[in-house]
């Protein structure tokens, strides 16, 4: 049964929303050392393939404005939460992470002013690889088995995600200036 684009209350925002609402609990399980916790693993797991679940709760029933604006904030949230508390527990550097935050921030905002517009910016596809890249960057380093052992696939995946990042952000900004630079030309 399609719900309506202005719907609040659906299955698939109920799942943004307790997403949003239980990702603190996974940032207090995060280790104060390195070294992983199989508790915060395991809850980063779920709150990771939520987000495939709303997606298909959405495609299934319909999107809504709301879920809209609320999956990539709770993407945001999840995400750069995690990364900051692993930035005080000493396993992730802070540049990488102020990298991808600053992207966040401008992307959101440039979101929410042509959104205001009436404009949707739907995620680009390599977006989409950079979150994929950063949830697997946080999972493997707060899995014991990989931790500590294999700083170097978590630590490569980070900056992968930074250099997706950084693409994915230009593509938004490339296709931004687009219409205008057509208009102009008019």
């Amino acid at each position: 049964m399609p719900v309506d684009p202005s719907a609040v209350k659906t299955w698939a925002n109920l799942v943004t929303v307790a997403r949003v609402l239980i990702a603190p609990i996974m940032f207090l399980l995060i280790p104060e050392k390195p070294g992983g916790s199989w508790v915060a693993f395991g809850l980063w797991f779920v709150l990771c393939s939520t987000d495939g679940i709303d997606g298909f709760l959405a495609r299934r029933h319909g999107a809504t404005t709301v879920g809209a604006f609320l999956d990539p904030l709770a993407d945001k949230v999840l995400v750069l939460g995690a990364m900051f508390f692993l930035v005080n527990s000493h396993v992730f550097w802070i540049v990488p992470i102020i990298i991808i935050a600053a992207r966040e921030l401008a992307i959101s905002l440039y979101r929410t002013f042509v959104g205001a517009k009436g404009v949707s910016v739907p995620a680009s596809k390599v977006a989409k690889f950079k979150t994929v890249a950063q949830q697997l960057s946080v999972g493997f380093a707060i899995a014991p088995l990989t931790a500590i052992d294999a700083k170097w696939l978590w630590n490569g995946l980070l900056w992968i995600s930074v250099v997706l990042a950084l693409i994915s952000g230009c593509q938004y900004m490339w296709r931004a200036r687009r219409p205008r630079a057509v208009a102009n030309a008019l």
